[in-house]
């Protein structure tokens, strides 16, 4: 059996930036899982972030690798459990389990190719579209001002056929920012919602709330779907101090990795929708696990990025609110550009289309990924 980690790093066309952070590219890596029998390719993917794809790969080539060589591709569970076991004393945070994300993704993949069915289906899940709606309002400089660029997208969205919509605060003044608040929501004209994402933007839980009764007011009769990532995950106490204080629901989750860091955000009731993220988490494994103790506590989920993943475990999960779509020309959210264009995930009408190809349904344009390749294993 062969086990392979490819890095890539797409740059974005553009200058963008969120609260936090100017956006130069996007490092993903890719994870092929060659059986010695059959026809079968187990394929699984991550985001390594702006940089470190070259990182998250050898992790996988050096580390991983040999613990599913050695297991075998029957048992992606117990295969994910001695990938956990393995990196105990290496760190089991940060970029190794994003490197374990993508090697439980590709397992995935290959038992539900084997089983001839969309991963949606293996996890006992329907075929049925799930709501999407439109990711951006990123930072990006416009000759017409913050808030026309934000009008003009949330224009285009619609035009799209969705009717909800994200886009990102704290990266300015908060008055600046309420201003594109009261942009989106006029340009939205009395149909669907507005979810706002501040990417840990505030130092404190004063300065978020403070910022979210400003965008509340300017939302004003429409209201804001949710206030995302107001202070850092780690501030669990913080967080549960903002959510108690606005009217907002809080929305957090999408850096927490394992089950281990969801558990106290739930505890603390320091969260109103959790936003758990595939490839950040451990994988489908995770994932699933992380959705059923949601369930079980009666608590929405609105997976971060990765539609093309998410959409299969929205459909095979009850408590999925909707999952987070960039269109490709916006260059933001670019993982697309490594597809070729007939296995990019399908939006109509605001719903995301369950692939019907058996697997989590990608197939690479093997020419984009040499195109963005980088280096692995170079010293």
């Amino acid at each position: 059996m062969r086990v392979r980690a490819q890095a890539v790093s797409i740059p974005l066309e553009r200058p963008t930036r969120i609260s936090t952070r100017v956006l130069g590219a996007r490092d993903f890596v890719i994870v092929t899982i060659e059986p010695d029998s059959g026809d079968e390719v187990g394929l699984g993917y991550t985001y390594a972030g702006t940089s470190g794809g070259s990182v998250v790969a050898e992790i996988i080539n050096t580390l991983l690798a040999p613990v599913v060589v050695d297991r075998g591709t029957d048992g992606v569970v117990d295969t994910w459990e001695a990938m956990f076991q393995e990196t105990l004393l290496i760190g089991r945070r940060g970029a190794v389990i994003r490197a374990m994300s993508a090697v439980d993704i590709a397992l995935w993949d290959l038992a539900a190719k084997r089983a001839a069915v969309p991963l949606a289906v293996l996890l006992g899940g329907s075929m049925r579209g799930v709501p999407a709606y439109a990711s951006g309002g990123y930072y990006r400089e416009d000759p017409q001002g913050w808030a026309a660029a934000v009008t003009r997208e949330i224009s285009a969205n619609r035009a799209a056929g969705f009717t909800d919509h994200k886009i990102k605060v704290g990266g300015l003044s908060v008055q600046e920012d309420a201003r594109r608040v009261a942009a989106a929501v006029e340009s939205m004209e009395g149909t669907g919602r507005l979810a706002l994402d501040a990417s840990n933007a505030y130092r404190t839980a004063g300065e978020a709330q403070t910022a979210a009764e400003a965008f509340e007011a300017a939302a004003g009769d429409t209201g804001l779907w949710w206030f995302e990532e107001p202070l850092s995950m780690e501030d669990v106490q913080g967080l549960a101090r903002v959510r108690d204080r606005i009217r907002t629901p809080v929305a957090t989750g999408e850096i927490a990795q394992t089950r281990h860091e969801f558990r106290p955000l739930i505890a603390a009731d320091a969260a109103d929708i959790l936003q758990p993220d595939a490839g950040v988490l451990g994988g489908v494994t995770e994932y699933m696990r992380v959705v059923r103790a949601a369930e079980t506590f009666a608590m929405p989920v609105a997976p971060h990025w990765h539609a093309n993943l998410h959409v299969h475990l929205a459909a095979a999960s009850t408590t999925c609110l909707t999952v987070e779509h960039f269109t490709l020309d916006k260059d933001i959210y670019n993982f697309e550009r490594l597809l070729v264009p007939e296995s990019r995930l399908k939006v109509v009408d605001g719903r995301a289309q369950v692939p019907d190809r058996p697997g989590i349904g990608l197939a690479f344009d093997t020419d984009a990924v040499t195109a963005f390749e980088s280096p692995v294993g170079v010293a």
